[in-house]
């Protein structure tokens, strides 16, 4: 659940007159595309501009596997942004999306009957801070679900660390699994030295399990009765990182879903995430869970320890 944005993609700087590439994105949309390539029956709660914009938006979300069932159409504008990436990673967005139309997603819109049913909600911090109505629609959904899945993605430009800090306090004690980055959120908003410092710290602040991304070096896991390192599985290529982290939460909390260890989950999870990449845009690559299983079966199981 969340917001779904227009994506404009160059590979040079911003500019009059320069090419770029259109497409939609946005993390929740990058993370139910992901979970839908795993092998997961994935629906999107989110509201698109109620014009010819939000049926393209809507036709691309059903090409990519997802079920439009959840969708609302409402009169307003479509969230946009601008990015400039390079294989490297340097990357600057420029966002268009306040008042946005998805930023009007609210309790409301939270069928009960779907998300009490559902094997894992997902949704993120970007999605509590376009909104306090969307915010409340997010903890709503955390409360009704079995499994709870909350990536903080802290945002400067969209809240600031005191507030990122409370509301990852509020939904560590819901949350199934809780997938903050290292070094960059778990510096931040836990002051943690260390991956394995932050999954204790949010261990401790209840979530159930944690798994702490490390960017190209891996993931830290920790959960009742595990923990395990999972070495990142590198790339084939690069060619924009956009949408890695979104394609490592969707991808493992699929495959949890349908019944993998975490461990195991997580290992896919790197192995996804390792191939979007290779791909312009939050969806330009989605690979096949055949794929992915390929490439992580492609890594020695000394990449692959944990301890039970």
């Amino acid at each position: 659940m969340g917001e779904i944005l227009l994506e404009v993609a160059t590979d040079v700087p911003f500019g009059h007159a320069v090419p770029a590439q259109l497409g939609i994105s946005g993390d929740a949309l990058n993370v139910a595309a992901a979970a839908a390539a795993a092998g997961a029956r994935t629906g999107l709660l989110a509201v698109l501009s109620d014009d010819d914009l939000g049926q393209a938006i809507a036709a691309r979300i059903a090409e990519l596997g997802i079920a439009t069932d959840l969708l609302t159409f409402r009169p307003g504008q479509q969230g946009v942004y601008l990015v400039h990436s390079d294989p490297l990673g340097q990357r600057e967005f420029s966002y268009a999306r306040s008042g946005s139309v998805g930023s009007t997603l609210s309790p409301e819109d939270v069928d009960t009957s779907v998300f009490s049913s559902a094997g894992a909600v997902l949704a993120g911090g970007i999605a509590c801070a376009i909104s306090k109505s969307s915010k409340a629609a997010v903890l709503r959904a955390a409360s009704l679900t079995k499994r709870f899945v909350f990536d903080p993605n802290f945002r400067p430009r969209l809240t600031s660390p005191g507030e990122a800090c409370n509301l990852l306090a509020e939904m560590a004690p819901q949350s199934f699994l809780v997938t903050p980055s290292f070094p960059g959120e778990t510096s931040t908003l836990l002051s943690a030295s260390s991956a394995a410092e932050a999954a204790d710290r949010l261990r401790a602040m209840g979530a159930e399990n944690v798994a702490v991304t490390c960017g190209a070096d891996g993931i830290q896991m920790e959960g009742d009765g595990i923990s395990a390192w999972i070495n990142a599985i590198p790339a084939p290529f690069v060619v924009d990182q956009t949408g890695a982290g979104d394609a490592f939460v969707g991808t493992t909390a699929a495959r949890i879903v349908l019944g993998d260890s975490l461990p195991q989950a997580a290992r896919y999870g790197a192995a996804a995430a390792s191939l979007v990449v290779g791909g312009k845009g939050g969806t330009g690559f989605i690979p096949t869970f055949e794929q992915t299983q390929a490439h992580a079966a492609g890594v020695t199981e000394g990449n692959l320890s944990w301890s039970a």
